[in-house]
């Protein structure tokens, strides 16, 4: 080392880092042994089985990579969060799952999702944001209803069509 490099602080471990890793690792176990428990129906090749596993695997190796950077230190500075995006798009799976449990269907429970997400990105137009979601989600109900044949939870606008 010459004597005109900068002296570099010691890297510290990464606790948040680490936390994250231990979460992916533990999601990997969850999917293992759930998949563990799906009756194979077939008689040769793979299950429906595989494919969890094959999930679990990346995530492993994401908890793993994740772990080594996190004990090095290498992981980049988080920035600050702010909490109110978070929070409007937590009130939108909210109201996308009280609309729904009310019987209001799924154009209306995806519009307020949508608003509310458009909301939470920062957008503040919400009588055009409410257009456009009604707009999406009546095209994105007819195509699953009509095209594809799906059912998709039924309300009073889902009626109407």
């Amino acid at each position: 080392m010459t004597s005109g490099d900068p002296v570099q602080p010691p890297r510290r471990v990464d606790r948040a880092g680490v936390v994250i890793a231990a979460l992916l690792a533990g999601l990997a176990a969850v999917l293992v042994w759930d998949a563990r428990g799906l009756q194979s129906t077939t008689m040769y090749g793979m299950g429906p089985e595989a494919m969890p596993v094959v999930i679990a695997s990346g995530l492993a190796l994401l908890a793993i990579g994740n772990l080594i950077d996190a004990l090095r230190g290498h992981l980049p500075a988080r920035e600050s969060a702010d909490p109110v995006p978070v929070v409007l798009i937590l009130a939108g799976l909210a109201l996308l799952i009280g609309i729904i449990g009310f019987g209001g269907g799924f154009i209306l429970a995806t519009s307020a999702l949508f608003v509310t997400t458009s909301a939470a990105f920062g957008r503040r137009a919400v009588l055009v944001d409410s257009a456009i979601a009604l707009v999406m989600s009546i095209l994105i109900y007819l195509a699953f209803d009509r095209l594809l044949t799906l059912s998709l939870p039924a309300g009073p606008l889902e009626r109407l069509l």
